[in-house]
């Protein structure tokens, strides 16, 4: 199940170290289920998890119970689309690897602002 990234081309993997995606595919693809929207790919920084923790979202603590090992700046990671734009919105939103976020990214930020925060590595 691959769907298509922002550019309207196949959707690539975002991650399998850490093995992320709401199917745990590596991939930010997305159906009715996924209430979360983890469509946007990104390359977390020390300031994002930091937020992302001060807004209740722990994403740094290992959970062996849920074989999650916890996120390092560095790692790519699917994240909900809400929390990518509350970041943003912030100043701390973290870089985005826009071959591998999901189309229904753009129902929430316009294309143009996403590519100023495009990955380039």
């Amino acid at each position: 199940m691959h769907g298509l990234n922002v550019f309207g081309e196949p959707l690539i993997s975002c991650s399998n170290d850490p093995l992320t995606g709401f199917f745990r595919d590596g991939c930010c693809n997305t159906n009715e289920q996924d209430l979360g929207e983890h469509t946007v790919c990104v390359v977390t920084t020390e300031a994002f998890l930091e937020f992302s923790f001060q807004r209740g979202n722990d994403l740094i603590t290992p959970r062996p119970e849920f074989n999650f090992s916890g996120l390092v700046a560095g790692d790519r990671w699917c994240l909900c689309a809400l929390r990518w734009v509350e970041a943003w919105k912030a100043n701390v939103a973290p870089k985005v690897v826009l071959e591998a976020t999901h189309e229904s990214m753009l129902d929430h930020i316009e294309l143009d602002e996403l590519i100023k925060y495009a990955f380039r590595g």
